[in-house]
């Protein structure tokens, strides 16, 4: 089981491609999360964030190299770090730089995904940026009335999805629908089941 870490998501794939910088041993292995006890309360946190991973003591084995990773089971390119640079610096100060690296290459894989998700045409794509430019500047002068757009446009997305869910519950298997959107399976039938207003459990 993961420990505590900093993860990333994006709006629309959530946690289906959850991201996080991920740890490698010298040997390659990746380390089990640390574990932390609280002697004064009796309880114990296990923690995998890359920062721990410094071979002080009461902290983790020294990470070798640190890679982004993702739910999905994705893994970026591995970053090796220069202990004889960091010397006594914390780590999540001295590799701070190369856990940002991590993110950039996460974001790529991201960027993939959108790409192999069933691309939305031009046109639709177009006037969505126009009324999220337009909420926007609305917001800086009117906020009521920005939220009250957001409202109809929430609306609007309950009502034109309803049938486009359906239609495709019935078109796709759960397989083809998850590529399709670049979620997983699970997350995939739930979004459509929630616009659909269907019950999962059927």
């Amino acid at each position: 089981m993961d420990g505590e870490r900093e993860t990333w998501t994006t709006g629309e794939f959530g946690r289906s491609h959850a991201g996080a910088v991920g740890v490698l041993l010298a040997d390659g292995t990746v380390p089990a999360p640390v574990i932390f006890d609280a002697s004064s309360s009796g309880n114990s946190s296990r923690v995998s964030d890359w920062s721990v991973y410094d071979g002080r003591r009461f902290h983790g084995p020294r990470a070798a190299a640190l890679r982004g990773v993702c739910s999905c089971g994705w893994s970026g390119p591995e970053r090796p770090l220069d202990w004889a640079a960091i010397g006594d610096q914390d780590l999540w100060l001295a590799a701070d730089q190369t856990a940002d690296d991590c993110y950039q290459d996460w974001d790529a894989h991201t960027a993939d995904v959108a790409l192999t998700a069933i691309p939305v045409p031009e046109a639709v794509t177009h006037l969505l940026e126009q009324v999220e430019q337009a909420i926007e500047e609305l917001a800086k002068t009117s906020p009521l009335a920005a939220v009250r757009a957001t409202r109809r446009l929430e609306v609007l997305a309950t009502e034109t999805g309803y049938w486009a869910a359906r239609n495709a519950l019935q078109d796709a298997t759960p397989q083809q629908a998850a590529a399709a959107l670049g979620l997983d399976v699970e997350a995939a039938r739930g979004h459509l089941a929630r616009l659909g207003r269907l019950s999962l459990y059927r």
